[in-house]
């Protein structure tokens, strides 16, 4: 904990590393491939700073699914943002209703910048190419199981180019893109009825951002 007795400047700088990820130095053995499928389901064994040498050695499994993608299209001369509708089977097997709300999202494929990636997932999956994208943030949505990242982009579209279906016929997608205004979007998030986790962080970014849409686009790069 930062502290209080310290100078103002020092306090936040204590402040600063506190609210800042950090290295630990790990001893790390591994991975032992326990499974494979669409990703490989791996067990790591490790060991702490301050470990006591006598005790096992911890373990550790998890999913490998690498980086992830996501874009929040939206248009800024409508004030819509471009959604999908898709069928999530795990979500189906929980509370049956599997047929989320969601926004663009996809893999990184080997070799494949970040941007590139967020304009080629946005074309398969609501048919339109972002004119402009900007890199937001980055999270870990599941750290304790899995090793996903995730990286937002906010993408300018048309949203009058949007077609009813899309989806990559190579990864057997099939995606419902629609249209809606930004307060019916934020209406519903508010309201609780959609429930996929990267489409209520975009949403919540976009209320605190809205007014510095354009702002933020413009620093973006064109796509």
């Amino acid at each position: 904990m930062p502290n209080r007795d310290a100078p103002v400047a020092d306090r936040s700088s204590q402040t600063k590393a506190l609210l800042a990820d950090s290295a630990v130095e790990v001893s790390l053995s591994g991975p032992q491939l326990l499974g494979k499928g669409f990703r490989e389901y791996v067990r790591y064994g490790y060991a702490l700073p301050g470990d006591d040498p006598q005790r096992d050695v911890r373990t550790h499994d998890l999913v490998r699914f690498g980086h992830i993608v996501g874009v929040l299209p939206v248009d800024l001369a409508r004030n819509e943002v471009v959604l999908i509708r898709q069928f999530r089977l795990p979500v189906h097997l929980v509370n049956r209703k599997g047929e989320l709300v969601e926004i663009v999202a996809g893999h990184v494929e080997p070799g494949e910048r970040l941007a590139q990636a967020a304009r080629r997932e946005c074309e398969e999956e609501i048919g339109v190419a972002p004119s402009r994208l900007a890199e937001l943030f980055t999270y870990f949505p599941t750290p304790g199981a899995s090793d996903e990242r995730i990286t937002l982009f906010l993408g300018i579209v048309d949203a009058a180019l949007v077609p009813d279906r899309a989806g990559s016929a190579a990864e057997q997608e099939e995606t419902q893109p629609f249209r809606v205004s930004i307060d019916a979007a934020l209406a519903a998030m508010a309201g609780g009825t959609m429930h996929n986790g990267l489409l209520v962080m975009a949403l919540h970014w976009l209320a605190l951002n809205r007014r510095r849409l354009a702002e933020i686009a413009q620093a973006g790069a064109s796509a």
